[in-house]
């Protein structure tokens, strides 16, 4: 079982590697969280991966609970890309859909 969870557009997807992958990021794949503790604009950034390549970040507006989440190891969820708009501003061409989904293993 799943449930929707957020969506969002990528932030800051002109900054990384996201032109390297453009022509590879399509609807319904699936793209990875790792927190940025480090990060000197955000402590609580949550970057995203797709194939290894960091195409940006959860906006600022969005990251506090996948930073919460990750920061205590809860990974159930699925990030998928949701849209990918090459005619749109670079900052709205990807969009993200994420989803909880069921542990059977995790105790409520």
């Amino acid at each position: 079982m799943k449930e929707h969870l957020s969506h969002f557009h990528v932030a800051g997807f002109t900054f990384y590697d996201g032109v390297d992958v453009f022509n590879k990021l399509k609807v319904g794949k699936k793209v990875k969280f790792k927190l940025e503790e480090d990060n000197k604009w955000d402590p609580r950034a949550v970057a995203i991966y797709f194939k290894g390549a960091k195409i940006g970040f959860i906006p600022r507006t969005e990251n506090r609970i996948f930073y919460k989440l990750l920061k205590v190891g809860i990974t159930q969820f699925e990030a998928r890309i949701q849209k990918v708009d090459p005619q749109e501003h670079t900052e709205r061409q990807v969009e993200i859909v994420v989803h909880l989904v069921s542990a059977p293993d995790l105790v409520y």
